[in-house]
């Protein structure tokens, strides 16, 4: 089963791709560590991705789609890939279509954690602050500006793919502000209703 995981920044998608990843045997392909691999791999690819980062360049959709290619080939999943991460745009929702198509796989589903902003932004704000008290690392962007920031442009890149996905039939959604266990008992019901 291949799945995307939607949802805006600190909305738990990384937490519950770890769980798939752990009872489902899927593999999660998070954009940014494919970078990071590709980046010291030494592959042709790695290269490609080596010049334009070190450039100060953003990756085009082209590499991100050529090292979604490249894991999908591979085969490694036996229970599927979680995309976490991409697309973020219409335009890379199209071209992972496409490379699906091309390669016989199928895109089974698409899980929204839905979330309330404000509540989003407090709890994230507060784990920072605890974890500050505690001693322990914070995300240096776990602060409100900044989370705000990141929720306006996951808006204005990443939402139009609810309604994307909502017309192909693909999307469901899961209470993104329940707790982590809830939210992965949810997804794991929605999963198992194909």
């Amino acid at each position: 089963m291949n799945i995307i995981l939607l949802g805006p920044p600190g909305a738990g998608k990384g937490t519950q791709a770890g769980f798939l990843v752990e009872n489902r045997d899927m593999m999660q392909l998070s954009t940014g560590d494919m970078l990071r691999e590709a980046r010291t791999s030494g592959t042709e690819m790695g290269k490609k991705v080596a010049a334009v980062m070190d450039a100060g360049n953003l990756v085009t959709d082209e590499i991100v789609i050529g090292l979604i290619r490249e894991k999908l080939e591979a085969g490694d999943a036996k229970g599927g890939y979680i995309f976490d991460g991409f697309p973020r745009t219409l335009a890379q929702a199209d071209a992972l279509g496409e490379l699906l198509d091309e390669l016989g796989q199928s895109l089974d589903m698409v899980i929204e954690l839905e979330v309330n902003d404000d509540v989003l932004v407090d709890r994230i704000v507060g784990r920072a602050k605890e974890a500050a008290a505690a001693g322990q690392s914070v995300r240096a962007d776990d602060n409100e500006e900044s989370l705000k920031i990141r929720l306006m442009a996951y808006y204005k890149q990443t939402s139009p793919l609810i309604g994307y996905y909502y017309a192909k039939g693909h999307l469901k959604s899961v209470d993104g502000l329940a707790s982590i266990e809830d939210v992965a008992q949810s997804i794991a019901q929605v999963m198992d209703s194909i």
